[in-house]
């Protein structure tokens, strides 16, 4: 909802750290999958009860997400970086749930089914949209850095970043925070499917 807002901010925040990166022969695909890799190591320590060490790795993997664009816009965006960077998000936005439920089966596993579930919904939707959409050419304009079409909604990136830093703030409340996350990319879904029903059902 917020995340064509905080495009700007972010840019100006990350281009001389991207430029330094750069200048170094870092490429974006690179940090792409380092940062994957760090956000990785969260799930076990979701599991083993650890949620501060889990937070650190979770804004560590959303820095280098944010790098990984910069960098790209510097040295030159290729389409190998645009697949991995969101085929990578969502698989990281469904471990972090899975972090949760194998700390603590009895109390946060149902939580954490249904808000993958409703990822499925969002991530799904998304997808759809932007590969009809590549094939007819269309683009973003509130999103004409992203390496595809960016579909908007209730629920983006920022507002997945903030429920999972709420998360590791406070584990206790993972169910309740989790069924209403999963309620609103229900209504992000939804709204999608409404959207592309309309914006797909013209002549191309």
């Amino acid at each position: 909802m917020i995340d064509a807002a905080l495009i700007p901010v972010q840019r100006r925040l990350l281009t001389p750290p991207a430029e330094w990166l750069a200048m170094r022969g870092v490429s974006a695909d690179a940090l792409t999958l380092t940062g994957f890799a760090i956000g990785l190591f969260a799930v076990p320590a979701l599991a083993l009860g650890a949620p501060g060490v889990a937070l650190v790795l979770i804004l560590v993997n959303r820095l280098f997400d944010g790098l990984d664009g910069a960098v790209a816009r510097i040295n030159g965006a290729t389409d190998r970086g645009a697949f991995l960077d969101i085929a990578l998000d969502f698989v990281f936005y469904a471990l972090v749930p899975l972090g949760f439920a194998l700390a603590d089966p009895a109390a946060n596993a149902l939580p954490a089914a249904v808000l993958i579930a409703a990822f499925v919904g969002t991530g799904s939707s998304f997808l759809a949209f932007a590969s009809v959409a590549a094939k007819r050419g269309l683009s973003a304009a509130a999103y004409p850095t992203k390496g595809i079409y960016y579909l908007g909604g209730l629920t983006e990136g920022a507002e997945t970043i903030a429920l999972f830093v709420a998360f590791c703030l406070f584990p206790s409340a993972f169910p309740m925070l989790a069924f209403v996350f999963a309620a609103a990319c229900a209504v992000t879904t939804v709204l999608r499917w409404r959207q592309g029903w309309i914006a797909l059902g013209r002549d191309a």
